[in-house]
């Protein structure tokens, strides 16, 4: 079978290399374009010299011809706020296309606005896009042309509560997540509060009240639930690298053990080759998931005062960004979901 020719926007950034990392060794893709911020012509196997001999692609500033010339899908890594821009370019010449910026994932202008400072310019493809998180949209991946590749804290707090909210288990009403993230959540970019010393032997909580994913969990809770959910999110920075261990507290709306509700994941979960629910109150951490597309989780019930307790662990830069969009892309064309990220 012949290979999809695919590229990659925005390949120096942290999930722009994880992209270029998988895809170089995929067995149905074949890395055919990558652009980085770059003011000279340099090969990216020199920017990480662990893909000599696997990739030999020159890495120049963005040119959307020679992109569009190039591939049959794009992946666009790109700053939230830029992929609406560039997006439809690629779709406007039948190119597939998995964004993983935010520029798609919510589906109300008005909140996007409220939240990324800035008027969406898309519209009409807007309207079409998909949210790719595949546990609850596989079907409508299978036949989409723009995927909106979901945010890192997201993927792990809808994948911990979806199916107790699904199932009318947990109280949609009153859902608390303490999220802890690794630095490469913030990017590959200069600023002062993400440099070593800021980092190293500290730990904080930030943008409390107004974190851009909280709109992206209500909207995917809401649909899960058939009403309106408003999450109370607080997001905390890690001195690490990766990862993401959100803990949810969440009331139950029936009376339940913890083995009755690690049974109620365990079977919504039960054919899904990236996610693994613990057994008998185990929880997951961080070390369990990282370079892997896995999300973790694990729970367990107080009884006494009816509530349930979740956690969920992934890779940001994998399920939470470059290994999902490559999921993503194995949905869409064809391919087996889970190849490239055994």
């Amino acid at each position: 079978m012949k290979k999809i020719r695919v590229a990659v926007v925005g390949a120096t950034g942290y999930t722009g290399e994880e992209l270029v990392r998988i895809l170089a060794d995929h067995e149905d893709a074949e890395l055919s374009y990558v652009s980085g911020k770059e003011d000279r012509d340099i090969k990216i196997q020199e920017i990480f010299p662990y893909l000599k001999n696997r990739v030999n692609l020159e890495c120049k500033a963005f040119s959307v011809e020679e992109a569009i010339e190039k591939s049959d899908l794009v992946f666009l890594c790109l700053p939230h706020t830029v992929s609406m821009t560039v997006a439809p370019l690629f779709l406007g010449a039948k190119k597939k296309v998995i964004d993983v910026s935010a520029d798609y994932r919510l589906k109300d202008k008005t909140v996007y606005e409220k939240f990324y400072k800035v008027p969406h310019k898309d519209a009409v493809y807007l309207k079409g896009a998909v949210y790719g998180l595949p546990e609850i949209n596989r079907e409508k991946i299978k036949t989409a042309h723009l995927i909106a590749n979901p945010g890192c804290y997201p993927t792990g707090a809808i994948l911990g509560l979806i199916a107790g909210v699904r199932g009318a288990w947990l109280d949609p009403s009153s859902i608390i997540i303490d999220a802890k993230s690794g630095v490469t959540g913030a990017g590959r970019k200069a600023e002062k509060s993400l440099n070593f010393s800021e980092v190293n032997e500290n730990f904080k909580a930030y943008k409390l009240f107004e974190h851009q994913h909280v709109p992206e969990i209500d909207q995917e809770l809401s649909r899960a639930s058939k009403k309106e959910v408003r999450v109370t999110f607080v997001p905390h920075l890690l001195p690490v690298n990766r990862g993401i261990l959100s803990t949810m507290y969440v009331p139950l709306l029936k009376k339940t053990t913890t083995h009755e509700l690690i049974a109620v994941y365990r079977k919504f979960y039960a054919n899904e080759p990236f996610v693994k629910v613990y057994e008998n109150g185990a929880l997951p951490e961080l070390k369990h998931v990282a370079h892997t597309n896995f999300c973790d989780i694990g729970m367990r019930v107080n009884e006494e005062k009816k509530l349930a307790v979740i956690v969920s662990a992934i890779d940001n830069l994998q399920k939470g960004a470059a290994g999902q969009a490559v999921q993503n892309m194995n949905i869409m064309c064809g391919f087996k979901e889970t190849s490239g990220l055994r």
